[in-house]
């Protein structure tokens, strides 16, 4: 069957929703609303006062800005899915919810190691910091956090498109390409090789100067005072929280959907598979709304 003729994907990965149609639908509503509430206000506090115009809060701002477009690839579908009888998509809807899911999370990776650059050249190098850390640098690296995963994503996105499917059924509650590929008639190996390899290149190497940075940093603060590892901690921790709760959850995501265990509960396997949609967005705005004292005192302010 030629692609041009698929016009629907059924999602089949949701649970029973009848008997708690209306309690999904309002606990996601909840936290949505949550989501675009609170992130926007840290944006929008970050933006308007000018003491916060500082490289650390611009990236955070960033980092909130990803979260809010992140959560709009995912819940805007997820609520229409639990109010409908059908959870359907059409297949060209399906492919870009996939690209804008993996747009986002590249570029979460990319931004949490801006932020780790950040951070390193704040307590390691201080005296550099003006120098290596300006306003321009800034600029540039959240372009290429955002630039780099979409560039990456869009050859994948037309090469799926390109295939002839044969079935209709995602046992998913979003889109992810993955799926998409194995509804495919002919032979996906070369997809699956380039997704792993874009996998790879989008995870690894943030990663790796990730745990550089924090083992460095780490370092200098052990040779410091209490004071100085109080608040090098209280910056880095929050930072590193995010990290590891993302990287695992996309981890175990990528991993899952390609062993396809049996012997995990599907409920587990749904949570799991949206964690990294869920938690970020919705423990940003609070972690470094409420850690960050610069912040918070703003909020307090504006309250």
């Amino acid at each position: 069957m030629d692609v041009a003729n698929v016009t629907f994907l059924t999602l089949a990965g949701h649970i029973n929703l009848q008997s708690y149609r209306y309690v999904y639908f309002m606990i996601t509503l909840t936290v949505y609303i949550f989501i675009i509430l609170f992130n926007s206000v840290v944006i929008s506090i970050i933006f308007m006062n000018k003491r916060l115009h500082e490289p650390m809060y611009i990236f955070i701002a960033a980092l909130l800005c990803n979260a809010l477009f992140g959560a709009t690839a995912l819940y805007p579908k997820l609520l229409t899915d639990l109010l409908s009888e059908k959870q359907i998509t059409s297949y060209h809807g399906c492919l870009f919810q996939a690209f804008f899911v993996y747009w986002y999370a590249g570029a979460e990776f990319t931004l949490l190691s801006a932020m780790a650059y950040d951070r390193y050249v704040s307590i390691c190098k201080p005296l550099h910091y003006a120098t290596l850390v300006k306003m321009s640098t800034v600029k540039i690296l959240i372009f290429l956090s955002w630039c780099l995963p979409c560039c990456e994503l869009s050859v994948g996105l037309i090469t799926t498109y390109q295939l002839q499917l044969c079935k209709f059924k995602l046992n998913r509650i979003y889109c992810d390409n993955y799926s998409i590929l194995k509804l495919s008639c002919k032979e996906t190996s070369a997809n699956s090789y380039y997704g792993l390899f874009v996998f790879s290149i989008a995870v690894f190497p943030p990663l790796t100067f990730i745990f550089f940075s924090y083992i460095r940093i780490l370092s200098v603060c052990l040779k410091n005072s209490k004071d100085f590892r109080r608040k090098a901690l209280q910056t880095c921790l929050p930072h590193l929280f995010i990290f590891i709760n993302f990287s695992v959850n996309m981890c175990f995501e990528i991993v899952n959907n390609r062993l396809e265990s049996n012997q995990i509960p599907h409920l587990i396997i749904m949570i799991m598979s949206v964690e990294y949609l869920l938690i970020p967005p919705v423990f940003n705005p609070i972690i470094y709304g409420l850690k960050l004292q610069e912040i918070w005192k703003s909020i307090k302010r504006l309250i």
